[in-house]
């Protein structure tokens, strides 16, 4: 399969740089997978779509305000991380900017009083940092002081106040993330109780959205292409409530591209049942999903509308198909959708099938 194969010509005033004034407020375009059948409706609508023996499953990852501006110590020249992963500890893999500018030994400061910095510890892949931050106080009070939500350079803004709370789901708990699980960014807190009172059951799974969010493919063949691992982790709780609902026949409905993800990486077989099923615990999934993958665990999926050429494009190719997820892009296209992290929905939705 060739990279153009899931390309797409998007306007660029069709790039959503703000959120929509209300999270639940966006629009929804349901496409109807049995059907072949599109509808255009609003996020809060997805309560009409949604059965009482569905499971929702959702990523609770919370974004870290992970863009940090510093100083070089001694020459004051301007840099830029962004924090990655943490290695242990108070060491972090990060990305920097200019790169050129730091060499192992150099320190940055990234406040007034000088009291917290990093100090380069060794070089990491792709030209990456690793570095050990030296601070006074707790680490993450003092990173939610000076950092910046790492919004996609597709936003071209200046990051402002309301994306601290924007750029975060409301159900967001665990830190670890560099970007947000964009679907999950429509749901109100009160929207999630109706959907309880309907008889949807929740499920929050964890998947810390990593560094490969931002990077292209930029191979030609697709099966050429890379994932960067990300650490996933799925509690007893989220595994049960998941796999009674695949056992009692109901829907598992994911909620973006990350639980997708998550789900995937930890299915297995049940002979007894004959169906897949969720395992519960901690591991790190590089799964790479295209055309021609068959889907285990999930049924039906919400999502924002994706890249061109993007490995999230595959993966929601290999739901559908190819060619009809490039007719709905047209489709919304022409009817102005806002695309990408704070743009529309879309949810991809059909009957059961048996695994």
């Amino acid at each position: 399969m060739h990279i153009n194969d899931f390309d797409y010509e998007l306007p660029k005033d069709l790039i959503a740089q703000v959120p929509s004034e209300k999270r639940d407020q966006c629009r929804l375009m349901v496409v109807d997978m049995d059907k072949d059948t599109v509808e255009h409706k609003h996020f809060y609508d997805i309560l009409d779509y949604l059965k009482p023996n569905d499971c929702l499953v959702m990523n609770n990852s919370k974004v870290l305000p992970a863009r940090l501006y510093g100083e070089k110590v001694g020459t004051g020249a301007k840099v830029e991380f962004l924090l990655i992963k943490r290695i242990k500890g108070d060491t972090w893999e990060t990305m920097v900017r200019p790169g050129k500018r730091l060499k192992i030994g150099d320190e940055v400061s990234f406040s007034q009083d000088k009291l917290f910095k990093a100090k380069v510890l060794d070089f990491g892949d792709d030209g990456t940092r690793i570095v050990e931050f030296q601070y006074e106080g707790i680490f993450m009070e003092r990173l939610e002081e000076l950092g910046k939500m790492p919004l996609p350079p597709y936003i071209e803004r200046e990051n402002n106040l309301e994306d601290k709370d924007r750029y975060q789901t409301v159900y967001s708990k665990i830190d670890g993330s560099v970007a947000a699980p964009t679907a999950g960014l429509h749901f109100t807190e009160e929207l999630l109780k109706k959907v309880e009172e309907k008889g949807v059951k929740l499920a929050y799974v964890t998947l810390h959205v990593g560094i490969g969010t931002f990077r292209p493919v930029k191979v030609e063949n697709i099966l050429e292409h890379s994932m960067h691992f990300e650490e996933y982790e799925i509690t007893d709780e989220a595994a049960e409530i998941i796999n009674n609902t695949i056992l009692e026949g109901g829907r598992i409905v994911s909620v973006g591209t990350t639980s997708t993800r998550t789900l995937e990486s930890a299915a297995y077989l049940d002979e007894k049942s004959n169906n897949y099923l969720i395992k519960s615990g901690a591991g790190s999934t590089g799964i790479f999903i295209y055309p021609g993958y068959e889907y285990k665990i999930i049924d039906s999926l919400i999502t924002n509308f994706h890249l061109p050429k993007s490995t999230l494009l595959m993966l929601i190719s290999a739901l559908y198909t190819r060619e009809d997820i490039l007719r709905v892009y047209k489709e919304a296209v022409r009817q102005q959708y806002m695309f990408f992290s704070y743009g529309d929905a879309c949810f991809f939705t059909k009957e059961k099938v048996k695994k």
